[in-house]
């Protein structure tokens, strides 16, 4: 897994060739937190 770098790629799923916005492993695992606590 790519967080093992402690860099995490996040692309579009309709491009996955197309460009990736990376984020620290931690700053994204901070927000799949937020975003898990929050009801849809």
């Amino acid at each position: 897994m790519a967080a093992a770098s402690g860099r995490v790629p996040v692309r579009d799923s309709k491009s996955p060739a197309g460009p990736a916005l990376v984020f620290p492993a931690a700053q994204w695992s901070h927000f799949v937190s937020f975003a898990k606590s929050r009801a849809v």
